[in-house]
């Protein structure tokens, strides 16, 4: 049994925990696809019971595969998100038909809305605002609804590097959050530097939008990999931070650990309540039990998963 296998983050951890950090853990969320979930033999071990898990919906992944790691989840008690990207949805009546399988099957009532990082729509969705609008999400009755968000902006949206086109999309978010019945909140892509974070949560906050934020954080993992993953991904000047700790002989094959970033961000939390980053999404770039464990150390959940509970 799992259980017999895990210890107490307590029994195990000499170093205490950062009481602002396992504040501003809690509740945290993690991102999975298929395929990645496929190498997890039991979440239980590793995430506490209730945790919401995103399935990044990557282009060619059967929506069979992504339904049945719905089901699987859910399953086993956590609160399922699956991502809808717009430009590999075909038509309305493909939404449609993937909203009522994961209803179907795995009891899904919670999406993450997103264009999708593909450069040419496979049919007649450009925009998770085109998603939105059909209205599909209201009538099935989902109860919650996530868009992205760009602390560093987006050159698929903005070439010119400005802010412009991905601001009058939140505004537009923003208004739409208030006539659909679907709780909303904003699940950004990662960064790595947190005052160039904490200065766009302000501003987006001084410009009306009210929306909580989910900041992303990408989770332990090789300094190769995550700057492989941060360039594709598109991370804007914060991806100097890994850039810096490459040129540092005595850092170059250390794992690199979200540490210094969420700490940061949870002082500025704890010292300014009404910060409108409300949560931490978890990008495990590198690996789901590497991520779970480090969240689990660090106070996640108080540092016990579900199969620890009892």
């Amino acid at each position: 049994m799992a259980l017999l296998n895990f210890k107490r983050r307590e029994e195990v951890e000499a170093t205490p925990v950062n009481p602002q950090v396992e504040a501003f853990l809690q509740n945290y969320s993690i991102e999975v696809m298929p395929r990645t979930a496929e190498k997890v033999e039991d979440f239980r071990a590793i995430l506490p019971e209730g945790t919401r898990v995103y399935i990044a919906h990557i282009e060619g992944t059967p929506i069979e595969d992504m339904v049945a790691t719905a089901a699987r989840l859910a399953k086993d008690g956590y609160s399922v998100m699956p991502h809808f990207p717009a430009r590999i949805i075909k038509d309305e009546a493909t939404l449609g038909d993937w909203i009522a399988r994961y209803q179907g099957e795995a009891g899904v009532e919670q999406a993450l809305l997103l264009a999708g990082g593909v450069a040419e729509p496979h049919g007649d969705f450009h925009s998770s605002m085109q998603l939105m609008e059909t209205g599909l999400f209201d009538k099935a009755g989902f109860k919650r609804l996530h868009v992205g968000g760009h602390p560093e902006g987006n050159r698929d949206i903005d070439p010119d590097g400005s802010m412009k086109n991905v601001d009058e999309a939140l505004q537009w978010k923003q208004k739409f959050s208030e006539r659909t019945d679907a709780q909303m909140a904003i699940a950004t892509q990662f960064a790595f530097e947190a005052k160039p974070v904490i200065a766009w949560a302000n501003a987006i906050k001084t410009a009306g939008i009210d929306l909580p934020v989910h900041i992303g954080v990408a989770g332990p993992a090789k300094l190769q990999t995550l700057i492989k993953f941060a360039i594709a991904c598109g991370v804007g000047p914060s991806l100097k931070v890994l850039q810096r700790r490459a040129m540092d002989v005595t850092k170059l094959l250390l794992p690199y650990e979200p540490t210094d970033f969420v700490t940061e961000l949870a002082a500025h939390k704890a010292a300014n309540p009404d910060f409108n980053i409300e949560q931490v999404h978890f990008f495990p770039l590198g690996g789901i039990k590497t991520n779970a464990t480090w969240a689990q150390n660090n106070g996640g959940a108080s540092g016990v998963p579900a199969a620890q509970q009892g």
